[in-house]
């Protein structure tokens, strides 16, 4: 555990990132440093009570050890979460019962301390625009690529929620790279049926008829040379690239910062991806900074982090 200087023992906030597999707890610091975590699996299966009482215990078992108070608590959790009231809005069903769950009151009452919730990509984005490759910047445009596409855009200090809480659903608009294949939310050729992981192994095998078990098998086929895998590849990092360039068009951010699984493609990914967004932009555009994520897995906890500052603020 990191040492932790007088002044930031006594200044801590918790962070919470829930996700559908694991929920993972921090201490933070003012400074940004986490100082102390611990995850456990998310009981998805078993509903909305069982992952706040997993979340919740993971802050007492910090809290317990904590070397000052722990002055509040901010959360990045998966689904579509109103930050203002603190219910979740919508989730899939990896998450049973997810749905309609008051995170933000929940967990206030079993912690007693203040709660600010937020969308877990929306977390990530805070994260880096505060603490990552994008610290500095006024406006930040994140994108998570993975087993879906999600956006997000931090204007200032704040997160672009949207009217309905719904803003950042980058993966469901239309492709011209996904033609006809269907998409994960119901519809058709969006770019989330092409971009993202799972999408890019299913492509593999429409090409080649040869199964392959996940993504990171694409991927080490294509650096021993395959050459199915690597238009996969191609097809993917274009996809992407050509979707930010039209989201710089519309936001013209300061810095777009790029994160999730499907980057381990790697260097091959990235260079189709980089070389189709200035293809897309206006040429006012075609110069701003397309960056790697930093943070990792900390990135939601720092952003969730910051949020738990605004409330005492």
């Amino acid at each position: 555990m990191p040492e932790v200087n007088t002044s930031d023992a006594v200044d801590l906030v918790a962070a919470l990132d829930i996700g559908g597999t694991k929920t993972t707890a921090a201490l933070v610091t003012a400074r940004g440093e986490v100082v102390d975590r611990c995850t456990a699996a998310t009981p998805g299966r078993t509903g909305a009570v069982a992952v706040l009482d997993t979340a919740a215990g993971l802050v007492e078992r910090l809290r317990a050890r904590a070397t000052g108070p722990v002055r509040a608590l901010g959360v990045g959790s998966a689904g579509v979460i109103d930050s203002r009231t603190g219910m979740v809005l919508s989730a899939t069903d990896v998450l049973t019962g997810w749905a309609g769950t008051d995170l933000r009151g929940g967990l206030r009452q079993r912690l007693g301390i203040p709660v600010a919730v937020l969308n877990d990509v929306h977390a990530h984005a805070l994260g880096e625009a505060r603490h990552g490759v994008a610290a500095g910047h006024e406006t930040v445009l994140h994108v998570a690529v993975g087993t879906g596409v999600g956006a997000s855009l931090v204007l200032g200090d704040t997160v672009l929620a949207g009217a309905h809480s719904a803003a950042g659903h980058a993966g469901h608009q239309p492709s011209a790279y996904a033609g006809s294949l269907p998409c994960t939310c119901g519809g058709r050729g969006h770019l989330e049926a092409i971009a993202a992981g799972p999408a890019l192994a299913a492509e593999y095998t429409r090409r080649t008829g040869r199964p392959v078990a996940d993504l990171r098998a694409v991927a080490a086929l294509a650096a021993d040379g395959d050459e199915p895998a690597r238009q996969v590849v191609d097809l993917g990092g274009t996809a992407v690239g050509s979707a930010i360039g039209g989201l710089v068009n519309v936001f013209d951010p300061d810095v777009v910062v790029v994160g999730g699984g499907v980057t381990g493609l790697g260097e091959r990914w990235w260079r189709v991806l980089r070389d189709a967004v200035p293809a897309e932009t206006l040429p006012s555009l075609a110069g701003v900074p397309v960056l790697a994520s930093t943070l990792g897995p900390d990135a939601p906890l720092l952003g969730a982090a910051s949020l738990a500052r605004k409330v005492l603020s």
